[in-house]
């Protein structure tokens, strides 16, 4: 696993964003996010489908549902969570460093040690970097800002997607990853180093 450290203060000196992603966010029309970050409902489908996930209420689910995320050097952590559904993640600009556990391969409840995944979002194709990327239901995810450059120390706009889940999202179907969850799931070594991106309670 690559190495998986903050890019931008934790705890920023002031919470005001630069002109530049504060004009962003309005334009957009964003709300702060309960993981980090800012985001916006852009679509619902008003077409509703039978509910395929497992242990969550309701028969029927929109098939999809479409926010705008973004990322920004005053809220630069997406924490630790998982969806129950699928989400299609689709890069606009900026970039970022996300963190998968796929608990999903270990199973629900039990005990044992998840492939961890780490990988770039970005514009630079010939260095890896994705400008597309598909997280599966039941995995948890995590993802902070980068600089602009990869030697640079700033993000002018911070990191923007779009995110696509599918049936489409509900927050029953959302849930914070849990510090003894994470223990159980990685090694000692790993669960130091990735603890910094849980949820605060």
């Amino acid at each position: 696993m690559s190495t998986v450290a903050p890019a931008f203060p934790l705890n920023p000196t002031t919470t005001t964003e630069n002109a530049a992603t504060a004009a962003l966010i309005s334009a957009l029309n964003m709300t702060a996010h309960p993981e980090g970050g800012y985001f916006v409902e852009t679509d619902r489908d008003s077409l509703r489908v039978p509910n395929p996930l497992k242990d969550s209420s309701g028969d029927t689910r929109s098939a999809s549902t479409t926010i705008f995320y973004l990322l920004t050097a005053q809220r630069s952590v997406g924490r630790w969570h998982r969806n129950k559904a699928r989400t299609v993640h689709t890069l606009h600009k900026g970039r970022g460093r996300y963190v998968i556990i796929h608990a999903d391969e270990v199973g629900e409840g039990k005990t044992g040690r998840a492939r961890v995944e780490t990988f770039v979002v970005g514009q630079d194709v010939s260095k890896g970097e994705r400008l597309q990327w598909i997280v599966e239901g039941g995995k948890y995810k995590t993802s902070f800002l980068l600089p602009d450059e990869e030697t640079g120390e700033e993000s002018k706009e911070g990191l923007l997607i779009s995110e696509t889940v599918v049936p489409g999202f509900e927050f029953e179907d959302h849930d914070f990853l849990r510090p003894e969850r994470l223990r159980q799931l990685v090694t000692p070594e790993q669960a130091e180093e990735l603890a910094w991106m849980l949820r605060k309670e």
